[in-house]
């Protein structure tokens, strides 16, 4: 079951959901709001020839004070963050929509996966300008939606190599356990 806006703002001001800074207009009939955070990441394409599931990417790090505005270019991706911090009970989970009037403009904004049932942390997302032309975005903005679901039984919560991550967070795909496996 996916959470109404009432019952988001009411879990938040009940402390079983965190999302810090908050702010009452966020609130949407079924989803909050997020904004997009100061820190970026973009692959360092003149060091790297090959991204790999194997070991760490390189990546140029940017930081952008509130209110400025980043800008990203054609056919670009690059990992952001949201400028709120969250944390989720263990028995809700959730997942982040872009904004429609952002994928108007052709910017793609997403997180890989759920956020699962227990994480607590700041929320990686993915950003791809699908344009010929920049786009421009501002820190601090709305940019995407959390939509926040009950599942049917608590779990034991994350505990993952992304839980209490803060800033853009690159993969870690090559720290995954059946990496072991494989070899």
């Amino acid at each position: 079951m996916i959470l109404s806006g009432q019952t988001i703002k009411q879990f938040i001001y009940d402390e079983r959901i965190s999302i810090t800074p908050y702010k009452d207009f966020s609130i949407q009939p079924a989803s909050i709001d997020l904004c997009l955070g100061k820190h970026f990441l973009v692959v360092d394409d003149m060091s790297t020839t090959l991204l790999s599931v194997n070991k760490p990417a390189n990546y140029h790090e940017m930081q952008v004070m509130e209110g400025e505005v980043i800008t990203i270019p054609p056919k670009t991706f690059m990992l952001g963050t949201t400028f709120e911090q969250i944390r989720l009970p263990d028995n809700l989970t959730a997942f982040v929509e872009g904004r429609s009037s952002i994928g108007r403009l052709g910017v793609f904004i997403q997180n890989a996966g759920w956020i699962d049932p227990g994480f607590s942390g700041q929320i990686t997302l993915e950003l791809f300008n699908a344009n010929r032309v920049p786009v421009q975005l501002k820190v601090g903005m709305r940019v995407c939606q959390l939509v926040i679901a009950q599942i049917d039984q608590a779990t034991e919560g994350y505990s993952g190599k992304y839980l209490f991550q803060e800033g853009a967070t690159p993969s870690r795909v090559y720290m995954d356990q059946d990496k072991e496996e494989e070899e």
